[in-house]
């Protein structure tokens, strides 16, 4: 079985209490239970993280690079200034799809850029929880 990160940024453990009409009434628990059942019936192990700091998410990057995992990345804010966690997914060694709940490109301006995309092996945005679903997807028919 395919082991699969799937990794979240800061904030997203207040899914569900932070502003659900952005982000919907999904809680962080639902995301986790949503990819796991997803990922099993996929047929791939996967192990659900959130971090609102930065450092753990990079080391988090780094243990996928070096065991050669897929990640299913939501960067949240750290998607549109982190050059540190650009690097780090750089060095990926496997799949890595970026994902967003909401789609930053029709959010405010300073969201619409992204220093991650560019790294990833492609970018889903805007189906809320649903992006982690077919990011999930795509990881599974790429091995």
């Amino acid at each position: 079985m395919t082991r699969v990160l799937v990794l979240n940024g800061p904030n997203l453990g207040r899914l569900g209490a932070r502003e659900p009409e952005v982000y919907g009434s999904a809680t962080y628990e639902d995301l986790v239970s949503l990819c796991t059942n997803e990922g099993s019936a996929l047929g791939l192990d996967v192990d659900v993280r959130q971090t609102d700091d930065e450092s753990e998410l990079i080391g988090w990057l780094h243990e996928a690079a070096d065991d050669r995992l897929p990640v299913v990345l939501n960067p949240a804010a750290f998607t549109h200034y982190s050059y540190a966690l650009r690097d780090a997914v750089a060095q990926r060694t496997a799949p890595l799809v970026e994902v967003h709940i909401s789609n930053p490109a029709a959010r405010e301006e300073f969201r619409h850029t992204s220093v991650i995309s560019a790294v990833a092996t492609g970018s889903i945005a805007g189906f809320g929880t649903q992006s982690y679903v077919l990011a999930l997807r795509s990881l599974a028919t790429a091995r």
